[in-house]
């Protein structure tokens, strides 16, 4: 019972810090473009949203915010068969929320919070269904959405060492209908984004739990300790690595696959220390500790992350700039009885139609550089810091 009062205050605080950050940032220029220009389940699913909570940024975000809460109860769940004790896995399930990549896609309108959710529930299900219900929940995955391609390529390989022949052909057909419907580029010279994509992955993760998380994918190779679990978390990732040498990832397509290798990581994690003397545990308590620590302070920066204008020279290099400035720059323009204009930003354009500011020939919006001497009309400021310049000019109607 106090394990389960430990559950639901860690998911009830969870919500209630998201639901907090709302109000502190504004739809970016890909949110808007996947509501408006995607034709997708996921924009059919915030459209849903925003008709019942009036068009509102919570109406825009709470649908995350529930696949994050679901996704979290299902990799709690999941652990069950990987971490005995009841107090490691509610260790487990606090890191899952603490993670950067997973906080951001709780609350930004994008595939990797709703993927999360989807192959989270796919493994859990897979435990409790017979594989005829569960190739038709793939056959629904294959249709909805792009970024479950790699689940499909990851099962192929499964059931294929599992010596299941018709059911790895299924799978590899659903991959190549998932890449015939929406398409997959594989284009250009090897273009050295292998790094950059390591990079994104250690933002994702931290750098301590994405290495600890390759380790252990290649250690348990190694023993032979592999399941399906293991098989998507690992094709997904060898087969990002290989591409980034040839072109740009969409890492919000794979990072999802080793999030759910969470529980592999930690199961190998107790494993090892509880195998060891007391006196020889002290590294893996500090690797815990440090990481924990890590996990922390990338949350605070990210729920916090308005006051780092204050130390960035340049505000447009914050990593959160493009979730930042519309919102307020809609109710500016609204305070001066501008219901509509013409924004030279297109972008900015798409971001401000969500506000209730159309587009019309009537006024335009010309955005300025912050060190231009020229006066400006509208200005936005965080922590008395100017971070965005423009001028608004009316035009004579005849």
């Amino acid at each position: 019972m106090r394990y389960r009062l430990i559950l639901f205050f860690i998911l009830g605080i969870d919500a209630l810090i998201l639901f907090s950050r709302i109000p502190h940032i504004s739809i970016s220029a890909s949110e808007a473009s996947l509501l408006y220009d995607e034709h997708s389940f996921l924009s059919y699913l915030i459209g849903v949203s925003l008709e019942y909570i009036d068009g509102s940024d919570y109406g825009l975000r709470i649908m995350m915010i529930f696949f994050h809460i679901l996704s979290a109860l299902l990799i709690y769940l999941i652990s069950k068969e990987y971490l005995p004790q009841t107090r490691n896995r509610l260790w487990l399930l606090l890191m899952f929320v603490l993670l950067p990549g997973v906080v951001s896609s709780a609350l930004v309108v994008s595939h990797a919070g709703f993927i999360i959710f989807g192959l989270l529930l796919f493994i859990y299900l897979s435990k409790k269904l017979s594989p005829s219900y569960m190739h038709i929940l793939a056959l629904i995955y294959a249709l909805i959405d792009v970024g479950f391609a790699y689940l499909f390529l990851g099962l192929t390989i499964y059931y294929l060492y599992s010596k299941h022949y018709l059911a790895a052909l299924y799978y590899l057909c659903l991959y190549f209908l998932t890449s015939y419907i929406y398409g997959f580029d594989v284009h250009g010279y090897p273009s050295g984004h292998f790094l950059d994509t390591v990079g994104v992955y250690s933002a994702i993760f931290t750098p301590i739990i994405f290495i600890y998380i390759f380790y252990v994918l290649y250690r348990r190779y190694l023993t032979s300790k592999i399941d399906m679990l293991w098989y998507i978390s690992a094709t997904a990732l060898l087969f990002s690595l290989i591409i980034s040498f040839r072109q740009r990832i969409e890492v919000e397509h794979f990072a999802p696959y080793l999030i759910i290798a969470l529980p592999l990581a930690a199961q190998t994690f107790v494993s090892s220390y509880r195998v060891r003397l007391k006196e020889h545990r002290k590294a893996y308590r500090a690797i815990f500790v440090l990481s924990f620590v890590f996990l922390v302070l990338n949350t605070l920066i990210v729920f916090f992350n308005k006051e780092l204008y204050l130390y960035i020279q340049n505000p447009k290099k914050h990593f959160a700039y493009n979730m930042h400035v519309a919102k307020e720059l809609a109710e500016k323009l609204k305070s001066i009885d501008i219901k509509c204009l013409y924004s030279t930003n297109r972008n900015m354009q798409k971001r401000l139609h969500f506000y209730k500011i159309e587009e019309c020939k009537a006024n335009i919006l010309n955005e300025l550089p912050l060190k231009s001497e020229k006066d400006s009309n509208v200005t936005i400021s965080y922590k008395d810091r100017v971070i965005y310049r423009a001028n608004v000019t009316k035009l004579n109607s005849k």
